[in-house]
């Protein structure tokens, strides 16, 4: 099992910037000021409960602050720079930690499903925001 201390900082940083861009690009795809609260309690909620996860990399990435946007970044930047993260991701679990690659992908893909059903949603924006987090972790 792969945790934290087995990657570089660059390569933590673009496993925790997908696992967070990937809430933030389903919260950002349909956006409304009260359902920004709702996907961010879901976010939280989500990570909270991925502290006891059997991979140790999931914990681990569940036990550390989101990170890696600002309130000022722009749904088209939170798109670009979530995909290449989890591509960067992607490559870095399928050298480093094979084992771990499918606990990633399950857990990012949760998170962001959990976000996008946070407010009621389901609709086209989050489903195509769902379909490219999906495409990325490929």
């Amino acid at each position: 099992m792969a945790g934290k201390p087995d990657f570089t900082e660059q390569e933590w940083e673009q496993l925790r910037k997908g696992a967070t861009g990937a809430g933030l690009l389903v919260a950002v795809s349909d956006r409304g000021f009260f359902d920004t609260f709702k996907e961010a309690s879901s976010l939280a909620k989500h990570l909270a409960g991925a502290r006891d996860d059997a991979s140790q990399l999931v914990r681990d990435l569940a036990s550390e602050r989101p990170g890696g946007f600002g309130l000022t970044d722009s749904p088209p930047e939170v798109e670009a720079e979530t995909v290449a993260a989890l591509g960067a991701a992607v490559e870095t679990l399928r050298s480093k930690a094979p084992d771990e690659l499918d606990a990633y992908r399950v857990f990012v893909l949760q998170l962001a499903e959990a976000v996008g059903k946070a407010a009621g949603g389901g609709d086209q924006p989050e489903a195509g925001a769902i379909a490219k987090i999906k495409a990325a972790l490929d």
